[in-house]
């Protein structure tokens, strides 16, 4: 770990964001909290940075500094077999849906663009999502209805650095077994930093919820000084 990278948080107050400062800090790191994170600083521009932040955060950042972050292909769920993520899972547009598919789960390809959830019916899907483009991109889902537990994972080079239970409860070692075992198969198609998120359900057992990037990605129960070299990992300092 090169702690001459300056570790670059919001300003905001926020829990998550100071168990991070503090792991780095005591790892000799250095951290700058930003309020105008839009302008360019060039004494932080001579060293390698690494972001962490919501999404507007980061991008900027990422822009301002002629970085690269690291993320996953959102879609590549979809591509998953049935075995992994124990549901149908297909990448549609808007325009494509009809009442027959409700209800159903449905995210957007683009991070944020709506908020990801379960509609019941397509007249409040567009409620939601008014103004969009009946182009755009979606993942739509079945439902999973007796998840008993949600498992946030951060990885990185195909190792677990930490995993914790963030909703409801589970057997945790069993769930790094099937995270292992998925890593195992699909190395090549993962990013070298990344979080993937897994659920339990009573009938289903173990299965993929989603794919997450470590710089954007909440702790959730992860430990902050066992996932810093994944935060770091997913903000590339030598693109061109």
């Amino acid at each position: 770990m090169d702690n001459s990278t300056i570790l670059l948080l919001p300003e905001k107050a926020d829990t998550e964001f100071e168990q991070l400062a503090a792991a780095w800090a005591a790892m000799g790191g250095q951290v700058k909290r930003l309020g105008k994170f839009w302008i360019r600083d060039e004494e932080i521009a001579k060293h390698p940075i690494a972001i962490y932040g919501n999404q507007a955060f980061a991008m900027v950042l990422a822009q301002v500094y002629n970085l690269e972050l690291v993320s996953p292909n959102d879609a590549w769920i979809a591509e998953l077999d049935n075995k992994w993520t124990k549901r149908t899972i297909e990448r549609k547009q808007i325009g494509q849906l009809t009442d027959a598919a409700f209800p159903v789960f449905i995210k957007p390809v683009v991070p944020k663009l709506f908020l990801a959830g379960i509609f019941p019916s397509i007249s409040a899907f567009r409620q939601k999502t008014e103004g969009l483009a009946a182009t755009e991109a979606i993942l739509v889902s079945g439902i999973v209805e007796d998840i008993c537990a949600e498992v946030r994972c951060f990885i990185l080079d195909g190792k677990v650095k930490d995993i914790a239970l963030y909703e409801g409860n589970a057997d945790l070692a069993k769930g790094e077994t099937f995270v292992h075992k998925f890593i195992a198969g699909h190395k090549a198609n993962l990013p070298i930093s990344v979080v993937i998120d897994i659920a339990f359900s009573e009938k289903q057992g173990w299965f993929v919820l989603e794919f997450n990037a470590p710089w954007g990605a909440g702790l959730n129960n992860c430990k902050a000084e066992k996932v810093l070299d994944c935060i770091l990992a997913a903000t590339m300092n030598d693109r061109l």
